[in-house]
This record gives structure tokens, sequence and C-alpha cells, in this order.
């Protein structure tokens, strides 16, 4: 394998090509004008070609000196990029959840976040597949599913697993509430990739598996379509408690499906050395239960 070149001497070059001047470059570093012009020509040495041509005031790529400065400086970047993900900053906490989690209670629950705690940097990661503490470089994870996570992870309970059915006032105007199995029977039925309609419908001795309806990839979806009166949606209750509140939605059957796939957030252990995590791990357990109140 070739010997890498000097490591000094790539990066007074990466710095005095971006300057193009030895007396800024040193600058820059913080040593003479004369160090760097010596590590610049070492580095030539060793690479038996030279980088750039001395000029009398300044300096200019020789064709060599240019490509390579391209991939130095891509390489240094990169070095950059890497630490910085990896130093923890003292304020910033990103954290993982899924986009219907995010959209129906965590950023409406945002400004109770941003007013009492303005100084930290809350980030938000929405996405459907299971982020890594380690490789994406998350702080906490919300997730549903059943203790132990691993080893090295805490669990801190959220909310427990209440699947309930809504839908708007106007899909269920003209029926008593609660629906009876008839009625449930019958209206339209929205449904996500979770697929509880049948599940539900059991527990209500409706033999029906509820297949025929609007059919979307998220709950968020399947909750925002109830609201527009296209159908009734199963959802946790949680996440529509907001919207029971403000009368939007109307919980039309009290029987609920429940399990213990509950919903957790999830800490690595080394959180004590970033004490903004800390914060929002009470401010996320006190909110959970604060009970929702219409906006």
């Amino acid at each position: 394998m070739p010997q890498l070149p000097p490591l000094n001497g790539l990066r007074a070059f990466d710095v005095a090509g971006r300057c193009l001047n030895f007396r800024a470059a040193a600058d820059e570093l913080g040593v003479t004008q004369g160090a760097v012009a010596q590590q610049v020509r070492q580095l030539e040495a060793h690479l038996g070609v030279p980088l750039f041509e001395r000029l009398p005031k300044g300096l200019a790529f020789t064709p060599a000196g240019r490509g390579y400065h391209a991939f130095v400086a891509a390489a240094f970047e990169a070095l950059r990029n890497a630490t910085e993900q990896l130093k923890p900053e003292p304020g910033k906490v990103l954290v993982s959840v899924t986009p219907t989690f995010a959209a129906k209670w965590l950023i409406p629950n945002l400004p109770d976040f941003s007013a009492k705690y303005p100084d930290i940097d809350l980030r938000i990661l929405a996405t459907e597949k299971v982020s890594s503490f380690h490789s994406d470089g998350i702080d906490l994870a919300v997730r549903q599913g059943k203790p132990p996570f691993g080893a090295a992870l805490d669990a801190h309970l959220l909310f427990r697993q209440e699947v309930i059915a809504v839908a708007a006032p106007s899909l269920v105007d003209g029926y008593d509430l609660p629906l009876d199995a008839k009625a449930l029977s019958a209206i339209p039925k929205l449904h996500d990739s979770h697929n509880l309609w049948p599940e539900f419908l059991k527990l209500h001795d409706i033999e029906d598996e509820g297949g025929h309806g609007l059919r979307l990839s998220q709950t968020s979806l399947s909750v925002d379509a109830a609201l527009f009166g296209q159908g009734a949606a199963l959802a946790s209750r949680f996440l529509v408690e907001a919207d029971i509140a403000a009368q939007r939605l109307i919980q039309i059957t009290p029987k609920a499906l429940s399990g213990k796939q509950d919903f957790y957030l999830l800490s690595t252990r080394k959180t004590k050395q970033n004490p903004a995590i800390e914060v929002v791990i009470s401010w996320f357990l006190e909110r959970a239960a604060t009970p929702s109140s219409p906006e």
C-alpha cells in the first residue's frame, strides 16, 4: 500500500491552495510563512511533482497541483464533517419519530417546547425506517414495541397502545352513537398499513373483514381523510385526542384494541454527556402525561 504523504504538508497545501498565498495561509494556520513554504516543498518532494508556480505576488497551481488540490480539499472537508457529527453539540437534540407521530402529536406540541426551552435546538427526523443511534447520529427515538430494546438503551413509556375508531361528525350524522354493529359495518372505512379493521370488527362480532374503502400508507393520512368525512379511521387514542376534544372527530364506539406494542422514548445510556437531552426526555414525559385540550 502506498505511503501517505506527510499530513502537515497536506494541510499546508490545502490552505495555501485556497489562499494562493503562503503569507495568508500562514496567518490562517497560526505558523510562520517559512514553515508553510517548507511543508509544501516537502510534500512536493514526497510526490515528485511541483504543485505550485511561485509568482512575485503569490502562487499559481500547476496542472497537477490543481487536480490534486480538489481531492485533498474534499478529503479535509469529509474529515471536518465526520468530526462535526461525532462531536456532540450541547444545545442540539436530534429525535427520530414516525411521520404519523410527528404530524399528529409532536408538531402540535412543539410550541410548548419552544416557549419553555428556546435555547435548545430540537431537530426532528421523521422516517418510517428504524433510525440508528450510531450511524444516523440520533439522540432520541420514539418507537412502538415492547422492552427491552437493547442493553445500551433506556426506554421511557410514553403511551399505551389503545386503538379507537373515529369519524367526522358529518359522517355519522343521523346515526345513534355509539354505533351498533350494523351501522359500524355499513359506514366507509379508511385503511392504513397496519390493517387493523378486521381485528377491530371482530371485537363487535362482525364477520365483515372491512376490506373496502380508501387505502393510505400512513395513519396520519387516514386521520386526515377522516377529518374530511371520507370514512372512519383507526388510530391510537393519543394521536386523535386533540381532534376529539375540539369535536372535529368523534369516537364512534367505546371499544378499543389494546396490545403490547406501546410507545416508548428511547435514549442511550450516555445522555448525561448532553444535558439538553435530559431536558427533552423530561419534556416528552411531562407532555405525554398532560391531557390534550381543544385548539
